[in-house]
C-alpha cells in the first residue's frame, strides 16, 4: 500500500498560498486606497482646526479694537495658501487623488481681501489692528 499523505500536504499548501496571493493582490490596492483618504480627511481637519484658530485670533482683535494684536502658530504638513476676505479665510487643499478641497471658516472684521502663505512647518501668524488704522492686517511673521 502506497501512502500518498506528502503529495496531499504539498498540494494543500500550494492551493493555500496562491489563495493569499490572491487575497493579497486584490485587497492591497484597496487598504492603499483607504489610507489615502484617511490621511486627506485628517488633513483638512488639522486645516479646519488651524483656520479656526486664525478666525478666533482675528474676532479677538476685532473686538478689541485699534491697538490690539494677537499671534497664532500654525502647523502645517505641507506648504498652501489661506485666502482671507472680510468675513471668511479659506484654503484650497489637494487631496492625493489630485481633486480639491475648500475649507471655510466664517468671521467678523474689517480685514481687506488678502492671502497668506503657509510654508510646511511652523508657521506664525499676526493678526494687527494698528492704532490710527481703520483696517486690520493680517501678515505670516
Amino acid at each position: 500500500m502506497k501512502d500518498n499523505h506528502g503529495q496531499i500536504s504539498l498540494e494543500y499548501l500550494l492551493i493555500f498560498s496562491i489563495s493569499l496571493i490572491l487575497l493579497i493582490v486584490f485587497t492591497l490596492p484597496l487598504v492603499e486606497q483607504s489610507i489615502q483618504n484617511t490621511l486627506d480627511v485628517s488633513e483638512s481637519m488639522n486645516m479646519a482646526s488651524d483656520l479656526s484658530k486664525l478666525s478666533q485670533a482675528i474676532q479677538t482683535v476685532y473686538g478689541q479694537g485699534q491697538g490690539s494684536r494677537q499671534s497664532v502658530d500654525i502647523i502645517s504638513q505641507r506648504s498652501n495658501t489661506i485666502n482671507i476676505a472680510s468675513n471668511y479665510a479659506t484654503c484650497d487643499m489637494e487631496l492625493k487623488d489630485k481633486s480639491h478641497k475648500l475649507v471655510k471658516v466664517d468671521f467678523n472684521s474689517n480685514l481687506p481681501r488678502t492671502s497668506v502663505q503657509i510654508n510646511k512647518g511652523t508657521n506664525k501668524i499676526i493678526v494687527d489692528w494698528p492704532s490710527g488704522s481703520e483696517n486690520m492686517k493680517i501678515y505670516k511673521v
